[in-house]
């Protein structure tokens, strides 16, 4: 059967089913197949789509809550630890769904996943020095020792010719990086070591004490905030696991892969990427917590509370001053929590509640809009 004539078969369901739908259908469906076997699969597909849809008056954020919560129950409390890298943690289970879904700002275990561009990921030498070149490297990670002479009020540094190396920097490319703190003070470099002496008359050795803090927190080199890198190898290509993150630096490099990388944080999405790339993290932040617990859970529902969150535009927690803020009814506000300062401030602008759904209704004793309790019943009387 020729694509028009599938094409037709399957445009006389344009009024049963949606667009994204059947556009999927006609390019799962194979050429060669026959007008009766296509209309068969456009029947079954009706009867699926039909079976899962929701009836009007269907209470979906409950069933949502629940279908989320109960499983939860079975999640395990725990931090998945990486093999062989001390710093590199990942939070799994429930705390990690709670940080998700409570949209908190700073995260136990920010990481990322950065993909490369061809030729950059096929070969491990070059993800290696890639890896290493956005690493935050401090002052600190170079030094062997400090060594303050009070006597003649100088500071002595003693490097690490290996790690230099490693970095292809050199005692002139750290001096570079460390001018600015060490105002006030002459600086000499020998080989392997740099020497601080205070310009002028002799000063407090505090000065020293706080030069040698100072400089030891300088970025020489990398990205702020990736603090540790991890190359490995996903199928065919490698890639960088960072623990730390930092999207928006990440993305201007030219050999990263910007379709596909990827940050846990889901408000740091949000400012590099907007909402919908938010709302977008958020479901799949879940469903991999979900998956790696080994549970199953539709992901409609997930989809609701990422909708919930995400809804005005901004990334909202399900929590007092997030999502529950923003309700409409003063006593569903106030049956979340502090319900006290909920119903004083109502009282005193005047507000009106209108009953509109469930929990204001379930306090008053009246038939909760839902189901059955929807439509309202008009008769007319003789």
């Amino acid at each position: 059967m020729k694509s028009d004539e599938i094409q037709k078969v399957i445009s006389g369901y344009k009024d049963v089913l949606p667009m994204s739908v059947l556009e999927e259908v006609e390019n799962s469906l194979p050429s060669t197949i026959s007008k009766s076997n296509a209309t068969q699969i456009m029947d079954e597909t009706v009867a699926a789509y039909n079976a899962a849809r929701v009836n009007p008056g269907e209470s979906v954020g409950i069933v949502s809550a629940e279908s989320i919560g109960e499983p939860g129950t079975q999640m395990t409390l725990n931090t998945f630890h990486f093999a062989g890298v001390a710093e590199m943690n990942v939070t799994t289970g429930l705390p990690r769904i709670i940080e998700i879904f409570d949209a908190q700002k700073t995260l136990k275990t920010p990481m990322m996943e950065v993909f490369l561009n061809k030729p950059h990921n096929t070969n491990m030498d070059t993800i290696r020095k890639f890896a290493t070149s956005i690493k935050e490297t401090l002052f600190d990670e170079f030094v062997v020792e400090f060594a303050l002479n009070i006597f003649d009020q100088t500071l002595r540094i003693t490097l690490d010719k290996d790690i230099l190396a490693d970095h292809d920097l050199s005692e002139k490319d750290l001096i570079k990086c460390v001018k600015l703190k060490a105002k006030g003070f002459s600086i000499e470099s020998t080989e392997g070591s740099i020497l601080f002496t205070q310009k002028g008359k002799a000063g407090e050795i505090k000065e020293l004490y706080n030069l040698k803090e100072k400089i030891r927190v300088v970025k020489v080199k990398g990205i702020k905030g990736i603090l540790q890198v991890l190359p490995v190898k996903r199928g065919e290509e490698y890639i960088v696991l960072t623990s730390g993150n930092n999207l928006k630096d990440i993305l201007d490099l030219p050999e990263v892969d910007a379709t596909r990388t990827l940050s846990n944080d889901v408000h740091e999405v949000y400012k590099v990427l907007g909402v919908e790339a938010a709302r977008h993290a958020i479901i799949n932040e879940v469903y991999k917590v979900i998956e790696a617990q080994g549970l199953n859970i539709d992901v409609r529902h997930i989809m609701l509370v990422a909708d919930l969150m995400t809804t005005n535009g901004n990334v909202k927690g399900i929590t007092r001053y997030g999502v529950v803020s923003e309700k409409a009814s003063v006593l569903a506000r106030a049956s979340f929590e502090t319900p006290i300062k909920h119903l004083i401030n109502a009282a005193l602008e005047g507000e009106i509640d209108n009953l509109t759904s469930v929990v204001e209704n379930v306090m008053i004793n009246q038939p909760v809009p839902l189901g059955t309790g929807l439509p309202g019943l008009v008769t007319k009387m003789k």
